[in-house]
């Protein structure tokens, strides 16, 4: 059987002159991603992918940068010239290039060399399901956010019309996660009768409680042990974060531990005052500094979890460390969609605000 075409291959595509900025934006509106270079002829000069423009920021460019530029350093990754294949060519032989190559798009052209299709993988499968299982940390007792969590857990607080959980549910099934593990303490009773096994959210959901609070790491090896990743969460983010790309990042950088990183950025309200010394070398005036910080979302692989000491308060930044200090391999996964940490009461309203406008 060949492949159906897509209904509007041109919402994939980018000049070359366009902004990573705009790339970025028709990454996220199209959903599956990745964008098509393509020169005013239709025929395809590269691709830039969602892990591609995360990088590129990592390295310490921004999104101001052009398509181009970031088109002429891709010599470093995986594929630096795009794998393509003829719109003639049968969906059996499109899905097992894709899972040969550990891909999920290839880019189809005509006979003239120009881009007439997309081939996706997960369009290839009945239902594409994330490998991966996903772990909700609920256990915390949000004191930060008292009086409203008084009677309720922070992840049950309202959004809009639904609990800040339901729409972190809601999110990895969209993203073809089928399993969600849920650890709790504070409360349970709430998340257990709303959610229920999961049936209803379309999802598997099952409950590990925890008798003592063990961080925002122990209850990990509660778990029962699986073969694939664990995509952990924290449960009082609301985000629109594509699992899909960062679980295709975590792969490609084969790393041990993939967190989700945000860029924070503090203005010195100061002239900063650089010296040797008693003696002043220079004088920078309120000075921006930007920072990669945690963003609470994590992807662990299975072994990982042999860090952790039984039954003890463990954190995700002391198990961070000990991949490092062991030689394991950690990456960051720059966050560019929505993200908000709702711990604090501004935040909390923040959060309203935003849906209340269609933000999020």
């Amino acid at each position: 059987m060949r492949h159906k075409p897509e209904a509007d291959i041109r919402s994939f595509f980018v000049e070359s002159n366009a902004s990573l900025r705009d790339a970025m934006n028709c990454i996220n509106k199209g959903s599956e991603g990745i964008v098509l270079v393509v020169g005013a002829d239709q025929r395809l000069l590269g691709t830039i992918t969602d892990g591609d423009v995360r990088r590129w920021l990592l390295a310490g460019t921004d999104l101001k940068s052009t398509v181009e530029s970031l088109l002429r350093n891709k010599h470093d990754s995986m594929y630096p010239t795009p794998l393509t294949a003829h719109a003639e060519t049968e969906d059996s032989i499109l899905f097992h290039m894709m899972v040969e190559k550990d891909i999920r798009h290839i880019p189809l052209i005509d006979d003239e060399e120009r881009v007439v299709d997309l081939a996706l993988l997960h369009k290839m499968t009945l239902e594409y399901e994330l490998p991966i299982t996903a772990v909700v940390m609920a256990g915390g007792f949000g004191t930060r956010l008292h009086p409203l969590t008084l009677d309720v857990p922070k992840p049950m607080l309202p959004l809009g019309d639904k609990p800040i959980m339901h729409r972190i549910v809601d999110s990895m099934k969209d993203a073809g996660v089928r399993r969600i593990c849920v650890t709790t303490h504070y409360k349970p009773e709430h998340i257990v009768n709303y959610f229920g096994n999961g049936d209803s959210f379309g999802v598997e959901i099952n409950y590990v409680k925890e008798d003592e609070p063990l961080g925002t790491a122990g209850a990990l090896g509660l778990l029962e042990r699986r073969s694939e990743p664990l995509l952990v969460m924290n449960g009082d983010i609301v985000t629109e974060v594509d699992y899909r790309a960062m679980h295709e990042f975590h792969k490609q950088h084969k790393a041990d531990l993939t967190v989700a990183v945000r860029k924070y950025e503090f203005l010195v309200p100061y002239g900063v005052i650089e010296h040797e010394g008693s003696m002043v070398t220079g004088i920078t005036e309120k000075p921006l500094y930007e920072f990669f910080v945690n963003g609470g979302i994590y992807l662990v692989e299975p072994h990982v979890l042999d860090h952790l000491p039984a039954s003890q308060r463990f954190d995700m930044t002391e198990l961070i460390q000990k991949v490092l200090d062991t030689g394991g391999s950690v990456a960051t996964f720059p966050i560019l969609e929505y993200w908000l940490d709702v711990g604090q009461h501004t935040d909390y309203q923040k959060a309203q605000d935003d849906i209340k406008s269609g933000r999020v």
